[in-house]
């Protein structure tokens, strides 16, 4: 029984290796393809004969999202796109996708200097129960009085990326945790799966 155990325990220790590497390639390769399948034959069809070459799908794809993000500097276009997003968010299947892959980039956008800063937990009721989030604003004077004692926005992420929640919390109830922000991150959107000795390395 014991041969069995560590057999098995070496196939999954081999596909938690190879299944993250290999899924990252093969997200950048459907990305690469699409945008070279689908630009790629507007460009062909477009084109004077002879003037197209393989990748020049893929450098439009690259040039169109660099526009995009030109484009985004200017008022009337994050308006338009606005817009967009409010028709998207009606949608309930898709407005979840949505939300979450638009945050989630948009986390990586920030970085470390404007995205969510110090690690914290924060307890639920008497129950000794604690969640992992991120504080994301010190400063609430711009949503007025009413608040109470002096609160922190604190965003409580759910695992696997599924969504998360914004809470106006209490600084008495919010403990610092001395953590990197990426391992944090880590650890919480794995549902604690990522080992705690690997959270020390940095």
């Amino acid at each position: 029984m014991s041969y069995y155990r560590r057999l098995n325990k070496i196939i999954l220790t081999g596909l938690v290796a190879v299944l993250p590497i290999t899924a990252t390639l093969y997200l950048f390769v459907w990305l690469m393809t699409t945008a070279e399948k689908v630009l790629g034959g507007v460009l062909e069809f477009s084109l004077p004969a002879g003037w197209y070459r393989p990748g020049m799908g893929v450098v439009a794809g690259l040039g169109m999202i660099f526009l995009i993000g030109l484009m985004m500097e200017n008022f009337f276009a994050r308006k338009v796109v606005e817009k967009v997003e409010s028709l998207i968010y009606r949608v309930p299947l898709i407005k979840s996708i949505y939300r979450t892959v638009r945050d989630f980039l948009t986390f990586l956008y920030q970085g470390k200097n404007r995205g969510p800063g110090q690690v914290v937990t924060v307890e639920v009721g008497q129950t000794g129960i604690k969640l992992v989030g991120f504080v994301t604003r010190q400063d609430l004077s711009f949503l007025g009085a009413g608040l109470g004692d002096e609160r922190v926005a604190v965003y409580l992420p759910m695992s696997y990326q599924i969504g998360g929640y914004t809470a106006l919390v209490p600084l008495s109830a919010v403990v610092p945790l001395d953590m990197p922000l990426e391992k944090a991150m880590e650890f919480v959107m794995t549902a604690g799966i990522i080992e705690g000795d690997k959270q020390q390395e940095d």
